[in-house]
């Protein structure tokens, strides 16, 4: 982020928002530029997208550090996510006409609490704890100090309530659950369980709690011991392994699905808050084969994923083990079964949070 452009819970003053008692409010949502595929991204525009059905009207700001035009992005945000009606500003040209608005990162915290002047209602959607992105230095403690700008804290699923409370001391105003997209991963009916062979991979070579290098070490084991089983990856481009790999690129989540449905297992590591890709391989009759981690069991209570210690040998001995299992058919349908909530819910009640807390009356300055 721009250093200008760093706050200080130490002496922030917020003043106090003004109650908004009007049928059609006007949020903006701060987040950096997204790129094909994000996840994060996709989440909150789910949210935006959550908002605007119920009438109100909402504002991408973009925060790109490098530029204040950020038309170049608006492109890659109407092709990638269509159904989403929002303008979309930069961030820093002014922000001042809205009612409320939401931060979607660390950084947009820092944005939104130092742009930000009017009474607007300040939000931060949190999905992660981010804090844990970095080493412990200065990003690592500005990341943090977000979670005392004294916002309304909406968390994405118990686990970063549980490590905030353990690491800050604070709870979040609101814990929201994860969703699956239902209606695009889904066993295909075309699909014959008993045909699945391979195993697939999500690459994201420069996010390392996604564990790109890990999960490389232990796909080149794991051919070792199963040369016949098809090493699918997509997301990243990638290169200079030393086993034959299909390289798919970036996927629609249609094409994800139905690469999910033919394949047999997924490799899904996290180290911090779980990825949605768990959920969705599952939906698509897949196993997800993740690393032990007390972050990913919070959230995701399941007999049918596969756990490995994280190292090469311990993940790629978890993934044998996925593509091992005799019950394939059966198990397929076991695990596409299982009753998994979609994203309505998420979003009616981060509006419902946003709605309330604007018809809210606060006096006074709010401090951090």
């Amino acid at each position: 982020m721009r250093q200008e452009d760093i706050a200080d819970s130490g002496n922030l003053r917020l003043p106090a928002p003004r109650q908004i008692l009007k049928d059609q409010l006007h949020i903006g949502w701060v987040c950096t530029p997204p790129a094909a595929g994000s996840g994060g991204h996709t989440t909150l525009f789910r949210m935006v997208q959550g908002l605007e059905e119920r009438g109100h009207r909402c504002t991408l700001f973009l925060y790109d550090r490098y530029a204040d035009d950020v038309a170049r992005h608006e492109e890659v945000i109407r092709r990638n996510w269509p159904g989403m009606r929002a303008e979309v500003r930069s961030a820093t040209r002014g922000m001042e006409d809205v009612d409320g608005v939401v931060a979607s990162s660390w950084a947009t915290a820092h944005v939104v609490a130092s742009r930000v002047i009017s009474k607007a209602h300040r939000f931060y959607f949190i999905q992660d704890y981010e804090p844990f992105f970095y080493p412990r230095g200065t990003l690592y403690a500005l990341a943090e100090d977000t979670y005392r700008f004294g916002f309304k804290n909406i968390a994405l699923g118990k686990m970063i309530a549980g490590v905030m409370e353990n690491e800050v001391g604070t709870s979040p105003d609101a814990i929201v659950p994860f969703g699956c997209d239902n209606d695009i991963y889904r066993i295909l009916p075309e699909r014959d369980a008993a045909s699945r062979s391979g195993v697939v991979f999500y690459a994201k070579k420069n996010v390392d709690r996604r564990g790109y290098l890990l999960a490389k070490l232990a796909l080149e084991r794991f051919h070792q011991a199963h040369p016949e089983q098809e090493i699918h990856v997509y997301g990243d481009k990638v290169s200079g392994w030393s086993i034959p790999v299909t390289d798919h690129g970036n996927l629609t989540p249609t094409q994800l699905n139905e690469l999910y449905n033919r394949t047999l297992a997924g490799l899904a590591i996290s180290f911090t808050n779980i990825s949605l890709v768990p959920e969705e391989l599952m939906s698509a009759g897949n196993i997800p084969v993740l690393n032990e981690s007390a972050y990913s069991r919070a959230v995701l209570s399941t007999d049918d994923a596969v756990w490995g210690r994280p190292t090469p040998c311990g993940m790629a001995d978890a993934l044998a083990a996925a593509v091992e299992a005799t019950d394939v058919e059966a198990r397929a349908a076991r695990v596409a079964e299982r009753e998994r909530q979609d994203w309505e819910e998420t979003k009616k009640q981060v509006a419902s949070i946003i709605e309330t807390a604007c018809a809210e009356v606060l006096t006074g300055d709010r401090a951090s």
